[in-house]
């Protein structure tokens, strides 16, 4: 009797096991309200292909974050010891039993190996299906909604289900409920001005007095308009050659079709850096990026960055990464189309290179509320794993202050787009995530806070032990009942650190013009950083890595290593914004720094340094 009841058990579960996963029972992954904002008009065409990211769990990233900690920790035996490519593969991998379960799942909907793609850690599942297929296995339906601002289209939907069995398999899957729309962050351009800028400060004009610059002064001219040298004077750094030869490289970001002039560079070198006239950098095209040389195609945005960033930091070898893809969709294209947030695509190529940049600057962001929740701590968790590889990774930090940058509250935008429309400020994400380096921008001689420098509060991430003393001293200075509702005061803060951010001179289509935004404050914190991480492989030391545990340490032992703004607000959400003030705070950070001082310290044996001890 045992032994037909035991072969009736067989049975049964055989059977379960059988029933094609398309036919199981559906539970709802993701649902949100319908954005504000958009306007879903018609059904999304069912020969319309998309590529669906599938989002595996991995049960030992909090592994992974503590050994981030660790080798990130100044105070700790572990410091500058990075994991390797694969050993943070091994800590991001999923289960066997995961990775098994959804391929039984893709299956069941004629989707086999040989019709995906995933990441060297398994944690990703990358298929291009038509939606008509997509709709079937996530029960849902997709329709083409339009952004009513700028006329853009997506295809998305508000909510999709997995099978039951799949729930703590499947971690995310998108594009599904992903609102936001990705931006260059870029607050003015002018260009006919310029010529007149340069000759209004007359030659003769005495230099402006700044002790913690080299050699205690910065040209008067930097008022008025922002050069290499004009940088390297304010922020104690010249003099200091970087190597061409020890193992550093630095590396830009590009998207949204914006691509770098190697014209416009030469013209910048000759005009701001001539010894490195005839220099390049390299170019990496990533998922069908491009590399348009006509002068009248260059980015405003990637000739800034890489003009200031490898001006700053010549002769480092740079990379200028340009990626394909953006989100909007054109409702007449029917042809594959990547509706996913480049971002995604970028970590995909960069986390399977076994070599990497040390100092990555980036600016470009989405508002974070824009970005599900699961998208959003999926991607950052992406960041950490680079800077367990020892990357260090700089995010501007947004160009409206805290919010929409609208000082006036009849005309400020700053809503809620979870069903509620209540006014809040707006943190951007990827800036809002904990393992990255957040930009804030300053602006003159003597810095002061620039209006528009973003800073806030994020409302997803909870703010990380590294900045818990500094930034609770800040939030102590405001009155109570300050913003009260408009703000997460548990949240991780932003910016970290900041840089001069407006009167930049670059070179577009053949033309000095001036360019500003915390889209020049990236950059310029970039190649600073870079060029600590050259004096310390000169050294035999490894390069910085993930920067943030290091700047609060040495902020709050310190400070003189960052040069304290304690001037200026960042209006926006029809408020006066938050004030910059002494110590940390949520418009400048801890401040813009001082190459010199830091230079000192972080080419020593941190764990025995006088007065950081």
């Amino acid at each position: 009797m045992r032994s037909l009841t035991a072969w009736l058990s067989v049975a049964l579960a055989a059977a379960v096991a059988a029933i094609p996963a398309k036919d199981c029972t559906h539970k709802v992954k993701e649902s949100i309200p319908p954005p504000r904002g958009w306007t879903k008009s018609a059904p999304a065409p069912a020969d319309h292909i998309i590529e669906l990211r599938i989002a595996l769990p991995q049960p030992r990233f909090s592994e992974l974050e503590k050994h981030l900690y660790e080798v990130s920790d100044p105070f700790h035996d572990r410091y500058g010891q990075h994991l390797s490519k694969e050993e943070v593969e091994s800590l991001v991998a999923p289960e066997a039993e995961s990775i098994h379960l959804v391929n039984e799942w893709l299956a069941s909907h004629g989707i086999y190996e040989d019709n995906l793609s995933r990441s060297p850690a398994k944690d990703w599942v990358l298929v291009k299906v038509p939606v008509n297929l997509a709709e079937e296995m996530l029960k849902t339906e997709y329709h083409v909604w339009t952004h009513d601002a700028s006329g853009d289209s997506v295809v998305r939907t508000t909510a999709y289900s997995i099978p039951e069995h799949l729930d703590d398999h499947v971690e995310l899957i998108q594009p599904t409920t992903m609102f936001s729309r990705m931006k260059n962050l870029k607050t003015s351009f002018r260009i006919n001005d310029v010529e007149e800028k340069v000759a209004a400060v007359a030659a003769d004009a005495p230099p402006i007095s700044i002790p913690s610059a080299s050699g205690g002064h910065v040209d008067a001219s930097c008022n008025q308009t922002i050069t290499i040298t004009c940088l390297l004077q304010l922020y104690n750094a010249v003099g200091f050659k970087a190597s061409a030869k020890n193992g550093n490289q630095i590396g830009i970001t590009g998207y949204l079709e914006q691509f770098a002039n190697i014209q416009d560079l030469q013209l910048f070198y000759a005009d701001q850096r001539p010894e490195a006239l005839n220099s390049s950098f390299k170019t990496i095209l990533i998922n069908g990026g491009e590399n348009d040389q006509d002068p009248a195609e260059a980015g405003a945005e990637a000739n800034l960055d890489t003009q200031f960033a490898y001006g700053l930091t010549f002769p480092t070898p740079g990379t200028f990464f340009s990626t394909g893809g953006r989100p909007p969709f054109k409702p007449d294209d029917l042809t594959p189309t990547n509706t996913n947030e480049p971002y995604s695509d970028w970590l995909d190529f960069v986390l399977a290179q076994p070599t990497l940049p040390q100092s990555i600057s980036t600016s470009y962001a989405d508002d974070e509320q824009t970005v599900p929740v699961s998208f959003a701590k999926r991607v950052c968790a992406g960041f950490a794993q680079l800077g367990a590889r020892g990357v260090s990774l700089m995010f501007s930090s947004g160009d409206g202050g805290v919010g929409d940058g609208e000082e006036d509250p009849a005309l400020q935008e700053c809503f809620t787009n979870d069903g509620r429309n209540v006014t809040r400020f707006v943190p951007l994400f990827p800036p809002s995530c904990p393992f990255v380096t957040a930009v804030g921008g300053t602006i003159h001689v003597p810095e002061t806070a620039v209006f528009f420098s973003g800073g806030g509060f994020s409302d997803v991430f909870p703010r990380p032990a590294y900045q818990e003393l500094a930034v609770s001293k800040f939030l102590k200075t405001l009155a109570p009942g300050t913003y009260k509702g408009l703000f997460n005061p548990n949240g991780r803060a932003i910016p970290d650190v900041a840089a001069q951010a407006d009167l930049f001179r670059i070179f577009l289509s053949g033309r000095p013009v001036s360019i500003g935004g915390t889209s020049a404050a990236a950059p310029t914190f970039t190649g600073i950083v870079s060029l600590l991480n050259s004096a310390r492989l000169s050294k035999g030391l490894p390069p910085l890595g993930f920067l943030n545990p290091l700047i609060y340490t040495i902020q709050a032992l310190d400070p003189t290593a960052f040069n304290d703004i304690t001037v200026g607000n960042n209006p926006g959400c029809g408020t006066p914004g938050f004030n910059a003030t002494k110590g940390w705070d949520p418009v400048t950070g801890v401040g813009t720094p001082n190459f010199g001082k830091l230079k000192d310290i972080v080419t020593l044996d941190l764990l025995h340094i006088a007065g950081l001890s």
